[in-house]
């Protein structure tokens, strides 16, 4: 959306993004770094998003649904595209119009995927999910034991998906690797692929022995970490500013928002900012007397947000801002002061559901 009047103007660096993934390309040189552009590229646009993800040597795309996997097909004419949310029922002939690679994970799938080609003739190619301790999709350990020596093609890929790499000292990761290299016996000559975002930084100070052939990252492309506590070079992608609708003062006492959640300790200048939940910044961000909240920032400074957060605005604290603050002014809801993992925390979720939540009301630029 192009409004030169909008709330909200969110600026996304696509060189930036193209610098992430040559980034965790390099973390591991043996294996393959994909690209995830599921949830239209984590929020921020697959037209945009795949082609410069392309341009920087990303070959293999992994989409959610085969929706995507025709956005990504358009972008990127000669990709590889798989779409991890398997094969719904009577959709074979969708998938090889575009060439697209279902991840097939039921016993179900597997069958109706051979049956299509036995009977067609159609030469596209499928990867297979097993199980190895999310408990979501995929074959479960025993079913990957009895069908992957016998099953009736040969897959392009195997797969499976990490359900605690973001917090390193868990057990499970290494179980689940260990599982993994087990059920891959299963089906000699396969690729296969393990590593999420988290697995795939794991490499950088763990070695991991995550990566196999092929790795998945996705929200680390777009800036935020899943690791907490551990810094990672990873350049912000996203910059989201807010227009200032008005600038006011208010007297100690005074209590701001819905529910008069916060009442105001001093006499102070509040910027309304024109973007709300209905925009991505959520709800859970706002403050209350006694539990601040997430923050805004002017000029390099954070500025804490004020009582609830509405469908379409947010009121700021500027009294302590470095530079003016004034009507049709803007403030920095997402950017170099405050970034993609800094709102997450103050609003108690991740960096996942801040990135995808951005909503289409702001005026979207691409740079890079």
């Amino acid at each position: 959306m192009s409004d030169s009047f909008a709330g909200g103007r969110l600026t996304i660096d696509l060189g930036a993004l193209a610098a992430n993934w040559s980034f965790l390309a390099r973390l591991d040189p043996t294996s393959e770094c994909a690209a995830v552009v599921k949830a239209d590229a984590y929020g921020l646009g697959i037209a945009e998003a795949a082609p410069a993800l392309a341009r920087a040597g990303a070959k293999t795309f992994f989409v959610a649904h085969l929706s995507e996997a025709r956005a990504v097909r358009g972008a990127v004419p000669n990709a590889t595209i798989y779409v991890l949310n398997g094969l719904p029922p009577g959709a074979c002939d969708a998938f090889a119009a575009i060439d697209a690679r279902p991840v097939l994970g039921c016993v179900d799938e597997i069958l109706e995927w051979a049956a299509f080609h036995a009977a067609s003739g159609a030469r596209g190619q499928a990867a297979v999910h097993v199980d190895t301790g999310m408990t979501r999709l995929g074959l479960d350990p025993d079913q990957a034991r009895d069908l992957l020596p016998r099953l009736p093609f040969t897959p392009a890929l195997l797969m499976s998906h990490l359900a605690c790499a973001d917090e390193p000292l868990r057990p499970e990761t290494g179980r689940q690797r260990a599982l993994f290299a087990e059920l891959c016996a299963q089906a000699p000559g396969v690729p296969a692929s393990l590593a999420n975002s988290a697995g795939t930084l794991l490499r950088e100070t763990d070695g991991g022995g995550l990566g196999f052939h092929l790795r998945r990252p996705g929200v680390a492309l777009y800036g935020a970490n899943p690791i907490a506590g551990r810094p990672a070079a990873l350049r912000p992608v996203v910059r989201l500013e807010a227009r200032v609708a008005q600038v006011r003062e208010a007297p100690a006492g005074a209590v701001v928002g819905y529910g008069g959640a916060e009442r105001l300790r001093r006499r102070t200048k509040l910027a309304i900012v024109s973007v709300g939940y209905a925009d991505g910044v959520l709800r859970a961000g706002g403050s209350e007397d006694g539990a601040p909240g997430a923050a805004a920032a002017v000029g390099g400074v954070p500025c804490p947000y004020v009582g609830r957060i509405s469908m379409d605005l947010i009121a700021v604290d500027v009294t302590d801002a470095p530079e003016p603050v004034a009507r049709g002014g803007w403030v920095e809801i997402l950017g170099d002061t405050i970034g993609v993992d800094d709102l997450a925390r103050a609003c108690g979720t991740i960096g996942y559901e801040v990135l995808t939540g951005l909503g289409r009301r702001h005026e979207r630029r691409f740079m890079g």
